[in-house]
């Protein structure tokens, strides 16, 4: 990615027992995973850690993006499998357009307490 344009970086962390806490909570699932995400994390043995993986990595791209709050949780989907993909739509998909993103690469991590993701952003540069 070296001399094809700027990068934004997004990092975050968060307790796995958190996000436990919170999939007891009436439709958390569904406000914050689509349901390829939640077949995924569901199928797994523990499925906390793979929510929290993944909402690690949602909270990563909307840094990396720099859109804060005007994101919305279903707007950025992760899936796959060693290597985790990043599919935007809807106003985040356009936000990510109107900034130059070319590509987002999504890492995602956990050890028994806590789950994390880095999401590096190339953003092509004007006139590049």
């Amino acid at each position: 990615m070296a001399g094809d344009g700027a990068l934004r970086v997004g990092l975050d962390l968060i307790e796995i027992e958190r996000i436990r806490s919170a999939l007891e909570r009436p439709r958390f699932r569904e406000r914050c995973f689509t349901k390829a995400e939640r077949d995924y994390c569901d199928s797994r043995a523990n499925p906390a850690q793979s929510y929290a993986a993944r909402f690690a990595g949602k909270e990563a791209v909307g840094k990396a993006l720099g859109c804060g709050v005007h994101f919305t949780w279903m707007e950025i989907e992760i899936a796959g499998r060693p290597r985790p993909t990043v599919t935007l739509s809807g106003k985040t998909k356009a936000w990510a357009e109107k900034m130059g993103a070319r590509q987002v690469d999504l890492s995602l991590t956990h050890s028994k307490g806590i789950a994390a993701a880095v999401a590096i952003l190339s953003i092509e540069e004007e006139g590049a």
